[in-house]
């Protein structure tokens, strides 16, 4: 039986702006089991993006539990949150979210600098990613060299950098024309076949039906129904 990576237990979410209080979620269900390519699909506004934050570990709930790997992270200190995030969730923004001052290849590199990674160990996994995405030639190259679909390839190489469990991926065709948003994503249906487990927020239901196995569709900070393949 494939085990849990990610769970979500009564999940409330609510951004205190002073004198009012934003129910951001109210109640959230969500389950990630390994091996898995899970849609979190809904509007602008409807609590996908805060959905996405709790299931990277990137924020904290307001009232529920947050369990990774069945580990109640809801509580951890952002120090510790922050070790756990970098060894099992690889992120993949819709702004690509590179580090404009450095290359292709560095911006790969800067997730085993933070998990102390020795320098060898670092520069074999970097040449394999690059080989991976098809960008061996343009590991010297920085982001403003690049084309939107070869920084996206790279924020993939970056992500898959610590040999993560999980990748979580947040509207990761947004900023791309739909051909190469096509090709990315395929790459990222390949990263599935091989293992990966895969969690895509979107507000576009043909991609969400298309890739996913599993939907959450997301409306008014609650789930309003899941669908299966």
């Amino acid at each position: 039986m494939k085990k849990e990576i990610i769970k979500l237990v009564d999940v409330f979410k609510i951004y205190d702006m002073g004198e009012v209080k934003v129910n951001a979620l109210s109640g959230v269900n969500i389950s990630v089991t390994e091996g898995e390519f899970v849609a979190i699909m809904g509007p602008s506004g409807s609590g996908k993006s805060t959905s996405m934050n709790l299931v990277g570990s990137l924020d904290t709930p307001t009232k529920g539990k947050i369990l990774l790997d069945g580990e109640d992270i809801s509580k951890l200190h952002e120090s510790d949150l922050a070790q756990i995030r970098g060894r099992k969730i690889g992120f993949i923004f819709q702004s690509f979210n590179l580090i404009p001052t450095l290359t292709a290849k560095e911006n790969i590199l800067l997730p085993m600098v933070f998990q102390g990674k020795s320098k060898e160990e670092q520069e074999e996994k970097a040449k394999e990613l690059l080989e991976l995405v098809e960008l061996a030639d343009r590991e010297n190259h920085y982001p403003n060299e690049l084309s939107g679909g070869q920084r996206q390839r790279v924020a993939i190489a970056r992500s898959l950098a610590n040999n993560p469990e999980v990748i979580l991926a947040d509207e990761p065709t947004g900023n791309l024309d739909s051909h190469t948003g096509g090709k990315v994503l395929d790459f990222l249906r390949k990263l599935h076949k091989e293992g990966k487990t895969i969690v895509m927020v979107t507000h576009d239901k043909d991609l969400a039906q298309k890739y996913a196995e599993k939907i959450y569709w997301i409306k008014d900070g609650k789930v309003e129904k899941i669908t299966k393949k």
